[in-house]
């Protein structure tokens, strides 16, 4: 006799810690559809960038789940964000993508919308018609150092001040408002939203993984075992633990926010930021680890400044003198999730003078494509009727423990 599966809180319940999660909520349609309630609804989550609609009338449209949002600087040159949806017949407005608009015209009946989304023409209604309450529905959303979060529910989380309060001033030298996106990427991974996440939150996986990326990366930022380590390498690590700590200090002290800062398992918007150093030349995540953009951003003067790493549950970022990478999570499935990457440089960078698209865009490209290699395994392997939690490595991963454990809360938060 088949026996019927257990609820989601069921599965909640059983998520066992310092492990991963069942196999369920990696797999089960109904789970998927609580994360996209839960997690993509009711949490602020990354949706754009500024620079995305550098000018008057560009537009970026971005489907999440059954939305579709329109981000866009309106005419007097504010950053709007609305539901793609016409006040008419429900019909989208613009396509998924990028465009240059000088109205919002709904091509199903044309209802004609300015860019602020009060709508100004709808033909054929009537001389009773009142357009006053037909305007485009605005979506909730904070810019946060020109990083664009917005939450889909009328009552989005309100610690999202810890976010902005915490990523305005380091942000503040990379003038990301006013930088310009040199590259996109997008690449579609065969496995679950979280294990995209989860594969990003920890290095255990990187010297095995990421050749290209570790010419950049120190390994010791990313856990190690104190009692597998030889004598040399205990002193090397004791020896860039002072470096680091030491280095931390100045940057700090010439006002650039530098330590860590860490996730709130009990908070609701989950992010993780610190600047780390980075190998080799230490300038910047490109292929000889040198400046891979002749222009720095923002006021930046120093290629030495190291990486500022930002998670969040639907995101990562580095931030370095010559460039920044953005990378969006969006969930499209159970088993797909869309990852897409930007490359942002200053505005005023001229490509083939201050910059070659391959250089700079290499390490994290081919890192990408790893990465998805790594995430299909994973679901694959969480699928396989012989999968059961593993044990997560106290050195390696702790951060997968941080996200599970959020992760789990917000389930039973939510009545899971």
């Amino acid at each position: 006799m088949t026996r019927p599966d257990p609820s989601i809180s069921d599965l909640v319940a059983d998520r066992r810690p310092g492990h991963s999660l069942p196999a369920g909520l990696y797999t089960r349609a109904d789970v998927f559809d609580a994360d996209m309630e839960i997690f993509f609804r009711n949490h602020w989550i990354a949706v754009g960038l500024e620079c995305d609609v550098p000018e008057p009338g560009d537009a970026y449209v971005l489907d999440i789940g059954k939305s579709s949002l329109i981000l866009l600087r309106d005419d007097e040159g504010e950053i709007r964000v609305l539901h793609n949806v016409c006040r008419h017949r429900g019909a989208r407005v613009l396509n998924a993508g990028n465009s240059i608009v000088s109205k919002l015209v709904c091509p199903y009946h044309q209802w004609t919308y300015e860019l602020s989304g009060e709508l100004m023409h709808a033909p054929h209604m009537g001389q009773g018609f009142d357009k006053s309450c037909r305007s485009l529905k605005p979506v909730k959303f904070v810019s946060v150092g020109g990083l664009v979060y917005a939450c889909l529910s009328d009552n989005p989380p309100e610690d999202i001040d810890r976010l902005i309060e915490t990523m305005e001033p380091r942000l503040a030298p990379y003038d990301i408002r006013n930088a310009k996106v040199a590259y996109q990427c997008d690449v579609i991974e065969n496995g679950n939203w979280k294990l995209t996440i989860e594969n990003n939150r920890e290095c255990y996986h990187c010297l095995g993984n990421h050749p290209e990326l570790c010419l950049s990366f120190i390994d010791l930022d990313f856990g190690y075992d104190p009692a597998a380590l030889s004598q040399a390498d205990r002193e090397r690590a004791d020896a860039h633990e002072a470096r680091f700590a030491e280095v931390t200090m100045a940057w700090e002290a010439a006002g650039y926010p530098s330590a860590a800062v860490l996730p709130r398992v009990e908070g609701d918007t989950n992010f993780r930021t610190q600047r780390l150093l980075m190998n080799g030349a230490g300038e910047s995540q490109s292929p000889d680890t040198r400046a891979a953009c002749k222009k720095l951003l923002g006021t930046m003067t120093d290629k030495m400044l190291g990486d500022v790493h930002l998670w969040g549950h639907n995101t990562w970022n580095h931030f370095m003198a010559d460039h920044a990478v953005i990378a969006t999570v969006i969930p499209l499935g159970p088993d797909r999730t869309l990852v897409r990457t930007k490359w942002l440089v200053h505005k005023d960078a001229v490509e083939g003078v201050d910059y070659d698209v391959q250089h700079l865009t290499s390490v994290w490209v081919a890192t990408t494509d790893q990465d998805a290699e790594l995430v299909e395994r994973s679901h694959a392997g969480v699928s396989d009727p012989a999968y059961e939690p593993g044990p997560y490595s106290e050195f390696a991963e702790t951060e997968l423990e941080s996200f599970a454990g959020w992760y789990v809360r917000q389930m039973r938060v939510n009545g899971y």
